[in-house]
């Protein structure tokens, strides 16, 4: 049925975003002596998304969209140690131990003996060749593909580039936005794997009457079951 299996990475194959909301901790400890901060959700997420078309996804944006929110939320009067501290903050997420979600390695070993395996994510691309190389995950995947974005146009490129038809091609990821209704859209198949906490940027609806299929599972374990019933 298949002849292309993608994996997203982040929330997907290891924790992620439990670094984001730790980080996020250390943030507001940061700005706390300048004041109750007013808005400060607000104002972090309208950075994040205005700072997207520059830096693109992954920590350095999230870091530098931080220190513009810093300045703004104390009027210019975050100090230079502060700023020195969400740059630690960087280095530490860039560097954290790898933290494999349940059931990833059965997963991947029972799926990889049958279909060529494809991991797609976004974000910085060295730290994303890092991760997966310290992940040990690599050897499951024919290719990696580190991208700008994942919208329809990126795995139209991507698919065409392997010679697979969308409708054979299957992708499995927890974002929404990124991972289920682009490969939807394109006439592909995508699994939902939703996990608790996820960044408010990935909840998009899904479209009635996409041309492709939309999965969605409680565990990452039950992939292999659904992709075995569509043999």
């Amino acid at each position: 049925m298949f002849d292309l299996i993608a994996f997203d990475a982040d929330d997907t194959l290891w924790h992620n975003e439990d670094l984001y909301r730790d980080a996020r901790a250390q943030f507001d400890a940061l700005i706390a002596p300048y004041g109750p901060p007013s808005g400060v959700e607000d104002i972090i997420h309208a950075t994040e998304m205005a700072n997207l078309p520059f830096f693109g996804f992954g920590v350095n944006s999230f870091i530098l969209s931080l220190i513009e929110a810093a300045v703004a939320i104390t009027g210019g009067r975050v100090e230079g140690a502060a700023i020195g501290r969400l740059i630690e903050v960087a280095k530490g997420m860039i560097s954290a131990d790898i933290r494999l979600m349940d059931e990833v390695e059965d997963t991947l070993a029972a799926l990889a003996a049958d279909y060529p395996l494809l991991l797609i994510t976004k974000g910085d691309l060295l730290h994303q060749q890092d991760k997966v190389a310290r992940s040990g995950l690599g050897r499951y995947f024919s290719g990696v593909e580190v991208v700008s974005d994942k919208t329809a146009a990126t795995y139209a490129d991507i698919l065409r580039r392997r010679g697979v038809a969308p409708a054979r091609f299957l992708m499995v990821g927890n974002s929404l936005r990124s991972d289920i209704v682009p490969v939807a859209e394109l006439g592909g198949q995508a699994v939902y794997v939703p996990i608790e906490n996820t960044w408010v940027y990935d909840h998009v609806p899904v479209p009635d009457g996409l041309p492709g299929v939309v999965h969605q599972v409680t565990r990452l374990g039950e992939v292999v079951g659904l992709v075995r019933g569509n043999q």
